[in-house]
């Protein structure tokens, strides 16, 4: 097999995440589109969908994950045959790791981006995840230099674009989604975050950002529309006091879209699976 054919059919195990199945980006092509939202309730989505799922804060500049997952504290330290391991952090049945752990969050990360690659590479190696489904990362927005080292050393088997309806976001996430593909990471779909405000006291919609944004570019760019995200205050709550939407109030519509959202991923991410291992066959 040749090896731009290797990178083309990808690995659900990678060498340096050996027990992993599955590790997923959470991207969007700029900030404030609520890709640390996305992020945070997927995993908990897939975790009620039975699966053993982790999390890796690798938005290195603002992580976002302890307060948005209700988690404080610090990694225990371990060694294992000599080399130092760190444990991570858990609640909701999800386990993370996230910078934010390991700093206080009063003091902002200055760092190039080799150091900032090297840390994530510590959240890998050095961190005992044991065995899991999903690994999901939440990267950070954009895709400058950063970025782009952080996808290349991270050993990614899909990624989700997050994005809003409006054009402005569009733009922004189409690049996105070309970054992906130059790395050859698969792209299993879009996210329309923030898709439209339901009134609670009329119950009447208002497409604030506008309509049907995402559906267009995944229909453009020849991805999977995985779903949309209504703009309502309860997730923004929920993110702020450390109790996901998911997790709190699982049984409201906003909980049950993103629910179908990650049985969506899981359907496109099982089929991208079966036809790499079609093709490893074939050859």
């Amino acid at each position: 097999m040749s090896d731009t054919l290797k990178d083309q059919i990808g690995t659900v195990a990678p060498k340096i995440l050996p027990n992993v199945k599955h590790t997923i980006a959470v991207a969007s092509g700029k900030g404030g589109v609520g890709k640390s939202t996305v992020s945070v309730n997927l995993a908990l989505a897939l975790s009620k969908l039975g699966y053993k799922v982790g999390l890796i804060d690798a938005d290195i500049y603002g992580p976002s994950i302890p307060l948005m997952m209700g988690v404080n504290g610090k990694p225990q330290i371990y060694q294992e045959e000599g080399t130092n391991k760190m444990m991570p952090l858990e609640n909701y049945g999800i386990k993370m790791m996230s910078i934010g752990f390991l700093i206080d969050e009063d003091n902002p990360v200055i760092w190039r981006g080799p150091m900032a690659s090297g840390a994530l590479k510590q959240f890998m190696s050095d961190v005992n995840w044991e065995e899991l489904d999903y690994l999901i990362y939440d990267l950070p927005p954009g895709t400058g230099d950063i970025v782009l080292t952080l996808v290349q050393t991270i050993p990614l088997s899909g990624a989700v674009i997050v994005t809003t309806p409006q054009e402005v976001s569009l733009i922004d996430a189409k690049k996105g989604l070309k970054m992906f593909e130059k790395v050859n990471v698969t792209v299993h779909g879009i996210v329309e975050n923030m898709s439209y405000f339901i009134a609670p006291d009329t119950k009447k919609r208002y497409d604030i950002f506008g309509t049907g944004g995402g559906e267009r570019l995944a229909a453009e760019l020849k991805t999977n529309f995985l779903g949309g995200i209504p703009l309502d205050p309860r997730i923004r709550e929920g993110g702020d006091s450390g109790k996901p939407i998911l997790h709190d109030l699982p049984e409201i519509d906003e909980s049950k879209k993103i629910l179908a959202i990650a049985e969506k991923l899981v359907e496109y991410v099982n089929a991208k699976e079966s036809q790499s291992s079609d093709i490893e066959i074939e050859l």
